[in-house]
């Protein structure tokens, strides 16, 4: 027999202060997957990126040695950005580039953030070009994604590699092709929720059976919860299904190396803070999280698939995309509802049922990185 245990007081999902400090503590320290490497063009020497995180415009280039760099948008002078970005505006399309040059005073840096040339420096005492390189962001990848960690080289703080914080979620769904795997479709989602209460969701199936009655169809045992079903070995669709799609098939070959519970079944995975990844024979749904403030979330979701089944004249990504984008409309309303009720002067906190433990994680990634003790047992 289980018991009720606290969840996260209201004002992790309400208080913008509260959002301010977990934004500085908790998100500038993670590793934040920032897209697909293929679709921001950083597969080949001489290429530059420019992209938004927290608030952050960052410049992620590839140099001539192939290894990723990536470093705050913002020049060592005096502040300018060196690639203009407008608050709002579209960013950039990747391009290729041999450096990166301020257009205010002409510094110019490597593609590996050391400077190059500064004009009119050469009689300035003491002036050492090795002190100016722009300023460092952690920069990984891992299964075809690029990952970003805005905490500064040398904080006191310190941040984990991203070895440590991935766990053992490679090794689970390591017979999944991520690595190769392309867009071949992608929704984008102005959702009116806290970014927690989306990983909250995503964590748990006991809102299946009332929310998603499309999806409990496919997967009949997400109607009670999901309360027997073995996570590790995957979900179960019903009878003659085995992907997530209206009719549970497709006519996509499945990925030539998964076991035979994964040619059948469904894994998901939530890579703390913002990926969310749901493992299907044929595609992956791969949801991005880019929190915008306390009570809004930008949802990114891209469908992966093998690169020959996308390259094929016949492919249409349509039958994965129409059920995803079902599915993601009610949780992104249940959650948008979730995320008003919060605001009520009677909600104080809210409790997790025992077949809801998985979102317990909440707590257990968030508390330590704001320094803070438990909420509840």
């Amino acid at each position: 027999m289980g018991t009720l245990q606290a969840a996260l007081p209201r004002e992790h999902y309400v208080d913008a202060e509260t959002w301010e400090l977990e934004r500085e503590r908790a998100l500038m320290t993670a590793w934040t997957c920032a897209g697909r490497l293929h679709e921001l063009g950083l597969v080949a020497p001489g290429r530059l990126a420019v992209v938004a995180i927290l608030g952050e415009s960052i410049l992620v280039t590839v140099a001539k040695d192939g290894a990723l760099h990536a470093h705050f948008n913002v020049c060592r002078h005096r502040g300018s950005q060196l690639v203009p970005v407008e608050p709002g505006a579209e960013l950039p399309a990747p391009s290729k580039s041999s450096a990166l040059r301020c257009p205010y005073h002409s510094w110019t840096y490597d593609l590996d953030g050391s400077l190059l040339h500064a004009p009119h420096t050469e009689d300035v005492d003491g002036f050492a070009p090795a002190d100016f390189g722009l300023h460092k962001v952690g920069v990984a990848s891992w299964g075809g994604f690029l990952w970003l960690n805005l905490t500064p080289a040398g904080s006191p703080t310190g941040s984990p590699t991203l070895a440590q914080e991935l766990g053992a979620i490679p090794e689970r769904i390591r017979r999944y092709p991520l690595e190769s795997l392309v867009v071949g479709a992608t929704m984008v989602y102005d959702v009116a929720a806290n970014w927690k209460l989306i990983a909250e969701n995503y964590n748990e199936c006991y809102h299946c059976g009332p929310v998603h009655p499309e999806l409990v169809r496919l997967v009949p045992a997400f109607g009670g919860g999901g309360r027997d079903i073995d996570w590790e070995g995957g979900v179960p669709h019903r009878e003659g299904a085995w992907t997530f799609t209206a009719s549970g098939t497709s006519e996509r070959d499945r990925f030539p190396d998964l076991d035979d519970d994964e040619r059948d079944r469904h894994k998901g995975e939530l890579v703390y803070p913002n990926l969310l990844l749901s493992l299907s024979a044929d595609h992956v749904a791969a949801f991005r999280l880019e929190p915008l403030a306390v009570d809004r979330t930008r949802v990114v979701c891209d469908l992966l698939f093998a690169p020959t089944e996308v390259a094929k004249a016949s492919f249409d990504p349509s039958d994965a995309a129409d059920f995803w984008d079902v599915v993601n409309r009610q949780d992104w309303a249940i959650c948008a509802s979730v995320q008003r009720g919060m605001t009520s002067r009677a909600y104080r906190q809210g409790w997790y049922a025992p077949m809801e433990d998985a979102s317990l994680d909440i707590r257990r990634w968030l508390l330590p990185r704001l320094d803070s003790p438990g909420q509840g047992s």
